[in-house]
């Protein structure tokens, strides 16, 4: 497997490098929404430990990411009025990661919708403020 690369998108985020719409953080993890959301309130959950994917992160530092993905889709339930939740995570190029650095993908999802194809459009910067501005208020 090869090594985990400190100049990956989401090593940025963690360093100030790029932005993001923050919605969670604490000393182990940060959650943020996905600029290219497959449903509306598409949130990512990443360590802020350096872990390229689940076969290389500690189970301690793995556990606190679970821990905010349940957080975080508890909270998106309330704030999206969402019938239900979908959580991805994948592994290396052939289990379909694309980013290298470990994040689990928590999606609000409602009866009938389809999500979205990955990467498909870019939201709008309003958009994404307020469905930031729900998911923080549920999360308090």
């Amino acid at each position: 497997m090869p090594a985990y690369d400190p100049q990956n998108p989401f090593a940025k985020i963690l360093r100030g490098e790029f932005p993001c719409y923050k919605v969670f953080e604490n000393d182990h993890v940060l959650a943020f929404l996905d600029i290219m959301p497959r449903a509306p309130g598409h949130t990512l959950v990443i360590p802020k430990a350096p872990a390229r994917n689940i076969l290389d992160i500690t189970p301690d530092d793995y556990a606190h990411v679970a821990r905010a993905a349940h957080r975080i889709a508890s909270a998106a339930m309330k704030a999206f009025q969402a019938d239900g939740i979908t959580i991805q995570q994948f592994n290396e190029p052939a289990g379909g990661q694309v980013v290298f650095h470990l994040h689990m993908h928590v999606m609000p999802r409602h009866n009938g919708v389809a999500l979205l194809p990955p990467a498909s459009r870019r939201e709008d910067v309003k958009v994404l403020e307020d469905n930031a501005t729900k998911l923080i208020a549920a999360l308090a």
